[in-house]
Parts: C-alpha cells; structure tokens; sequence
C-alpha cells in the first residue's frame, strides 16, 4: 500500500449514528488536533409509502456537531446507495462542508438516467457534487489528511476513505459475520469486488474499519467497528485465503436469491442528484417509478 499516503499514527475521534429502519450507520470523523470533521454517508428519513420526508437522523447528526462545537469540512458518499437516501444536502445547508463522492459516479448517473428517463437537463458529469475523487484522491479534514481508495464491484463508484487509522468502507465489507455486500447492480461485478477487498485487506493489521451497514446476523447485536487483522482472518466470504473463484461463484449464486432493496427507487434518484429530490415541471419533488425498469 505504499502508494497511498496513509498514517496510522493519526487517530479521528469516530461517532456512529446507526438509523434502524435502513440499517445504516452514518459517522462523524473529528480531527483529533481540531474541531474539524466529516459526516460519512448521512440518511435522510422517507416513509416511501406516505410519500413523506423527514430529517429525524440527520437533525441529530445536526445537533451532535453543534454541541460539541464542530466545523464540518466534508460531507462524504462511499457511494450511491441503493437502500437509503443521503441528507448530505439537508445537513450542508445548516453546517456548511463540500459534498465529495467517487468520480466514478458519472457512469452511474449515465445508467440510472436512461432508467428513469430523466432527459437531458439532468446532468450526467457528476456537477451535482462539490468533488469527484479519482484513486489515491488525497483530502484534508482540519490538519488530518484523508485518501480515497477506488473499491468497485458493489457498485461502479465505491470508495473506501482511509482517514488516519480508521477506514470507511462503505458497502465493500460488513463485520466478518456479514461477510459481503451484492454485487447483482448494473456496473457490479463479483470478481471486481473481490480484487476491491483484497485492496482493502492489504492495509495495516490494525486499521479499524467502519461499516455502512450491518443486519446483525444470527441475532447478535448490531455492531459496526472492525479491524483489518479480524477481517482478513475471519470474513466469512473472504477470509481464510478463500479464493477468488469460490467467492464469485458464492456471490453470484447468493446474488441471484436477493430482493431488490425496498427503497431502491427513490434511494437511486435522489443520490444520483447528491441528494437533492428531484421534481416535476412545474418544480413539485417527485419521484419517478419505473415499470419494469430495474
């Protein structure tokens, strides 16, 4: 990994914020030397049913930050989620920070446009963001320094960010009993996200990692916090020298008995846009549903 200027004497103070009805755990990354932070992969409340928004978790990131009397320097995306939509902007209009995300996300705007038809005023360069990171991409959050790692598989544009000795990696990895995420998305690939964890196994032993989601698994607990050393010994997927060719054919075969995630719909369009929901000609947030589309 010498190719990645990465420190892991530098230690981010972590706060988790874990939303239950996605199963995703958002974070706040503090500077240890500074009030300076990121917010990693924010959620934003819908009950897709009523058609209802709400700010429940985000208000509460909102409200830990001022407290605690943070700058916020980034709001970053691992990816485009496909199981619950970002409050990146919600939180930028209240705090401030630049919304950063993987470069790669123009191919995934150029899919999920034809999806949803969105036409040509929906831009497809990624222009939605205030950065587009490309591989070894590096960062700073106050003093500390911050380097994205291209991860693909899971989608098109993952990124693992390294900050110090913590690593956020997105829906790459889950805890070891998870083992991994699908790699069934349009620009997914089960070899590509194997090659993409090994990437992420080949960091320091004792580089806490930090999970996107977790479903805890045999009815443990909901955890979210591991270490590369655990992973690599003991991902039920992956670990143990497991090859490259029993996980595509365990992931393809377990891929293929996956539901499509609840809020796949609106999670997609809202995410592809940075977060912003999208509206209608006469400028109403609407959101599209696509028959036999996805």
């Amino acid at each position: 990994m010498s190719d990645y200027p990465i420190d892991t004497t530098v230690k981010p103070e972590v706060e988790a914020f874990f939303d239950p009805a996605t199963n995703t755990i958002s974070y706040v990354v503090k500077d240890p030397s500074s009030n300076h932070c990121a917010i990693v992969d924010s959620v934003m409340d819908i009950d897709y049913a009523a058609g209802r928004i709400t700010y429940d978790n985000a208000d509460e990131i909102i409200a830990y930050v001022q407290k605690n009397d943070l700058t916020v320097d980034w709001l970053i995306e691992t990816h485009v989620h496909a199981d619950h939509l970002s409050a990146a902007p919600y939180i930028q209009q209240k705090l401030g920070g630049k919304i950063g995300i993987g470069e790669h996300i123009k191919t995934v705007q150029d899919t999920f446009g034809k999806v949803f038809n969105e036409g040509t005023e929906f831009q497809r360069d990624g222009s939605q963001f205030d950065a587009l990171f490309s591989d070894g991409d590096t960062y700073k959050i106050g003093e500390m320094d911050a380097v994205a790692l291209y991860t693909p598989g899971h989608t098109p544009a993952c990124m693992v960010h390294v900050i110090g000795d913590a690593a956020f990696v997105g829906d790459t990895l889950f805890m070891p009993d998870g083992g991994s995420a699908r790699a069934d998305f349009p620009g997914g690939d089960a070899g590509v996200l194997y090659d993409s964890i090994m990437k992420v196994l080949a960091l320091p032993d004792e580089m806490r990692l930090f999970m996107c989601h977790d479903y805890g698994p045999n009815g443990r607990d909901i955890k979210w916090e591991t270490t590369v050393g655990e992973e690599r010994e003991h991902n039920i997927h992956v670990g143990g020298n497991k090859t490259k060719e029993d996980f595509i054919k365990f992931r393809t075969e377990r891929d293929a008995q996956l539901d499509m995630p609840k809020l796949i719909i609106p999670s997609l369009q809202v995410n592809m846009r940075a977060g912003e929901i999208p509206t209608d000609k006469d400028g109403k947030p609407m959101l599209k549903v696509p028959l036999n589309g996805l």
